[in-house]
């Protein structure tokens, strides 16, 4: 296949959009399409970067063509505010003079605008103390040339590096100087990370004092544009030394606004762990939501409910879910691959991304993130798949604005927009054998999400997972607006990762649609009252412009 990968992870509006193709045959077409829709066409006659010229904002689905020859397939998106969303990824080798040409690919390929720089200062509560060269708490080599090195990568590829701080930890051999802001049990011992760390009050006014510090110091000597701030989901209270009871959810938001203030430009993103204390960090001044799920959030409902909580209090921040996949440990990446499929599904879906992927070629499948998986061909390709599926169709995924109305539409009671198969299932919620079905709505589009839960036991998002069972098509009945037809689109990302129609018959009041069977998950955009005028006039305009000297 030839290889087209874009320049940036993501593009800001006005800016030329230029994509890299390797490995090219001989003269081909690069199209570019919005939602579907054709909206550019460049031809290239050898490998090298091809400007696509400037593009309005939104997320565009870039192919390149020989005949009718697929030869390689990309996205790319434009926006107006970069951190207006996060994909997520992650760093962890910054041993002395590592090659880093496939970081800076895989950040370029998988779209991913954020990079936790995990485990890259010398200890917890002394982030530069270790010189230029050292091993981190756990032994792990670090060269803070390497570590400046993989974030110009970043920068280059238009990705921000996020520095790993935890927000209260201490090791030993710092203890003495902190102990008197430490967190402590009823028995009186610190709360800690075995004998590795112990806690402190987080909005200690010294231990504020010094970790601001730390941070600011490290932006001046290493260049993080901002931190990822962790914590473990522990205790929820607890009392210090001086007898004070610690409400540690209100101890994270006074951290939170004592950093926005120390580093007003930095990018924060704070670990709400097991969704602790989402309901109250979620409205801090940071930049985004995130939340490392563990049990109980053990099913594919609990994280659609724990996204859908997050984007309920997230103020338009951007929804990111740290949920490893110990799966590809103890499974063959066959089934593994479903059970991963299956958590982007979810997430995607209801408007959330999802921290797996980073390094060159490896996702998460431990919170120790140095115990990562270098994945399969299979995997590496479905990440590949799906990513792109998600760039190019975020605007009906991601936005703030888009709000769930399967209640209000589906049903007999509703008669207003539904799915059927005929020996399959649809159930409004993720249960095992059926077709999980939920309809958004984004601005005067309907969005039908169908995720292939028959062929499945459960519904567990980290276990192996069979093969997804064949749904066989399906039938779509909506309710007609006025004497039109509506416009019916699919996408999947595994099958079809561009939307095309599919034809709409009327059925008195309704109109009939037949849908392609589901593999995972299937995305249907449903325009009511057909094609919109700005459909309409780009349809005009290719028929009059030569689009292919843009």
């Amino acid at each position: 296949m030839t290889d087209l990968l874009p320049t940036k992870a993501i593009y800001r509006r006005g800016d030329a959009v230029t994509i890299e193709v390797r490995d090219l045959p001989g003269p081909a077409k690069l199209t570019v399409r919005h939602l579907g829709e054709l909206r550019r066409t460049v031809p290239t006659v050898a490998s090298g970067v091809v400007d696509l010229g400037r593009l309005d904002t939104g997320g565009y689905t870039v192919e390149a063509h020989a005949g009718d020859l697929l030869l390689g397939a990309t996205a790319v998106q434009v926006v107006n505010d970069e951190r207006a969303r996060l994909r997520y990824g992650f760093v962890v080798d910054y041993r002395p003079g590592r090659d880093l040409g496939a970081v800076a690919d895989n950040l370029r390929r998988l779209h991913l605008t954020g990079v936790q720089f995990y485990d890259w200062a010398y200890r917890h509560a002394d982030l530069l103390g270790g010189g230029d060269l050292y091993d981190d708490a756990l032994g792990q080599p670090v060269s803070l040339a390497t570590v400046r090195d993989l974030i110009s990568i970043c920068h280059e590829v238009g990705a921000e590096a996020l520095g790993y701080a935890a927000v209260y930890a201490v090791g030993p051999k710092e203890w003495p100087d902190w102990e008197h802001d430490a967190l402590l049990t009823p028995t009186g011992a610190p709360y800690g990370l075995g004998d590795f760390l112990f806690l402190v009050d987080p909005a200690a006014a010294d231990w504020l004092a010094h970790f601001t510090g730390e941070l600011a110091g490290s932006i001046d000597r290493i260049g993080f544009d901002g931190f990822h701030l962790d914590q473990y989901g522990y205790p929820k209270r607890a009392h210090r030394p001086d007898g004070a009871i610690v409400d540690v959810a209100s101890s994270f938001t006074t951290m939170i606004d004592a950093v926005r203030q120390a580093l007003p430009e930095s990018r924060l993103v704070f670990n709400n762990v097991n969704d602790f204390p989402t309901w109250r960090s979620a409205h801090a001044p940071q930049d985004a939501v995130y939340i490392e799920a563990w049990d109980p959030h053990t099913d594919l409902g609990h994280l659609a409910r724990t996204v859908t909580r997050a984007r309920a209090e997230a103020l338009g921040k951007p929804v990111v879910v740290a949920a490893y996949q110990h799966v590809y440990d103890d499974a063959p990446a066959s089934a593994a691959d479903v059970a991963t499929a299956l958590t982007m599904a979810t997430l995607f879906s209801h408007g959330a991304t999802h921290l797996l992927c980073g390094e060159a070629d490896r996702i998460l499948v431990d919170p120790y993130y140095v115990r990562n998986h270098v994945v399969d061909d299979s995997t590496a390709a479905l990440l590949r798949r799906w990513y792109d599926f998600l760039v190019a169709h975020d605007e009906l995924l991601m936005p703030a604005a888009v709000v769930d109305v399967t209640g209000s539409y589906t049903g007999p009671y509703n008669d207003d927009l539904d799915v059927h198969y005929n020996d399959r299932a649809v159930s409004a919620d993720a249960k095992a054998g059926t077709v999980w079905r939920r309809v958004t709505q984004v601005q005067d589009q309907l969005v039908m999400h169908l995720i292939n839960l028959t062929g499945q036991d459960d519904t567990r998002w980290d276990a192996p997972r069979n093969r997804p069972g064949d749904t066989g098509p399906a039938t779509l009945r909506i309710r007609r607006v006025g004497v039109g037809l509506p416009r019916i689109r699919v996408a999947d990302p595994d099958r079809q990762g561009c939307l095309i129609d599919v034809p709409v018959t009327i059925d008195g009041d309704h109109a009939r649609a037949q849908l392609p069977e589901v593999h995972l998950w299937q995305l249907v955009l449903i325009d009511p009252a057909g094609p919109s005028p700005a459909d309409r006039a780009a349809t005009r305009e290719l028929d009059t412009d030569d689009l292919g000297s843009a």
